[in-house]
């Protein structure tokens, strides 16, 4: 975290909550020219998009105007545990025959005529 975003946040900030990740979240005091307030996050750790929840990111966003924490206690049956963005490191996915991998890439299956000009 920036000293800067810490003395903004004393000074011109109010917390609204906090997520499960540990993340705090703030509106300003006063509006901006356009009649919207400031709204911004303060990560818990490294600063990693991907660790905002869906309700949290549309307060941000100014798509609610209060943030949807009674959501963040319903889990769905399908829902998953949250993931962190593994792009970039030794764990990112590649698929089958991605030249980072070992392995070929898989033939054509002969379905797919390719066109030439005659």
């Amino acid at each position: 975290m920036k000293l800067g975003t810490i003395l903004h946040t004393w000074i011109k900030g109010k917390l609204v909550g906090t997520d499960e990740f540990g993340n705090s979240y703030y509106r300003s005091n006063q509006k901006t020219r356009w009649g919207r307030e400031k709204r911004w996050c303060l990560f818990k750790g490294s600063d990693e998009a991907s660790m905002i929840p869906p309700e949290w990111h549309a307060w941000l966003h100014h798509t609610v105007d209060e943030p949807l924490t009674h959501l963040s206690t319903e889990m769905k049956p399908w829902q998953r545990e949250h993931a962190p963005n593994m792009t970039g490191t030794g764990a990112a996915y590649r698929p089958a025959g991605h030249s980072s991998q070992d392995s070929a890439r898989a033939r054509a299956t002969g379905d797919y005529d390719a066109w030439s000009p005659e």
